[in-house]
């Protein structure tokens, strides 16, 4: 038994001197381990990959992913959960400067990115059932959904979310968890650019709905819509929307607000001075919502 875990006859049986035997430094190992693991419970469900299943993977032997891991295979699972997850964490940070949809852009990119890199690994992280499944995985899954859902509030500079601006963050994360998914088992189709415009769209259409019913995230809106441009993605987004809305004119007549409406018109009369303050057109008859709070 040499330095790599393996003897050197094994190692010549097999053909592969010199490649996967190299010797590693033990980080290095680690993820290699890690990596093979992750790319076998992508596929397999837990329970039904052994430890040597992972040794072969890695072309390494079984002692020595005991060495790395002596917790066995509930602490490799963990541990390539948790590998997975650290890099997801990342992936919504960004600085806070621009357009809100522009940020968003760029951490989607960098996430879908991982996805399509990562895929076996994302669907390990994410795909739940299995009787490997503890406490502890719970909480890294868990852990990447609420990382993200703080970075977009920290984008959104809230430090302290009301019910429904908390629960429209979440959702969305929860969205772009599931088509992300989806999208794997669709063999990643549509292309990810366009599976990024559509989920930066979502953000805004979720938060333009929620505004319309919570005073706090009507300001938030506000301040996030104020900084898009024209040509940027709301805008495009606008000039979508507005003629299928057109189309539904006749809701706008003889309706009367419930609770929701009249939390956000006193809001917008708030912050806004007033319903021309707020967008309004001329003497505060102003259009639907959605042009209110558009750039």
């Amino acid at each position: 038994m040499d330095g790599s875990g393996t003897a050197p006859a094994a190692r010549h049986a097999r053909g592969t001197p010199g490649a996967a035997y190299r010797r590693l430094t033990v980080e290095q190992r680690r993820r290699q381990l890690l990596e093979a693991a992750l790319g076998l419970f992508a596929h397999r469900a837990p329970e039904d990959v052994s430890l040597d299943d992972v040794a072969h993977a890695a072309e390494v032997s079984r002692p020595l992913v005991y060495r790395y891991f002596p917790g066995g295979k509930q602490q490799l699972y963990e541990a390539a959960l948790r590998s997975a997850a650290d890099e997801l964490e990342l992936c919504f940070a960004e600085p806070q400067t621009g357009p809100l949809t522009r940020r968003l852009t760029r951490a989607l990119d960098r996430y879908l990115g991982f996805v399509d890199e990562h895929d076996a690994g994302f669907s390990a992280l994410l795909r739940g059932g299995s009787v490997a499944d503890t406490s502890q995985t719970s909480a890294i899954v868990d852990g990447v959904r609420r990382a993200a859902a703080e970075q977009i509030l920290v984008h959104l500079d809230v430090p302290d979310p009301g019910l429904r601006l908390g629960m429209a963050v979440r959702t969305w994360i929860a969205a772009v968890e599931a088509a992300s998914l989806i999208w794997l088992d669709e063999e990643k189709q549509p292309p990810a650019g366009e599976l990024r415009d559509w989920l930066v769209d979502h953000f805004v259409a979720l938060l333009t709905a929620t505004a319309a019913g919570d005073p706090q995230t009507a300001r938030v809106a506000r301040a996030a819509l104020s900084r898009e441009r024209p040509d940027g993605s709301v805008g495009r987004l606008a000039r979508r929307v507005l003629p299928v809305i057109a189309e539904a004119g006749h809701l706008l007549a003889g309706g009367t607000d419930g609770p929701g409406d009249a939390a956000g018109s006193a809001d917008r009369d708030t912050a806004g001075g007033g319903p021309a303050g707020a967008g309004s057109g001329p003497g505060g008859a102003g259009p639907a919502p959605a042009v209110t709070l558009g750039p």
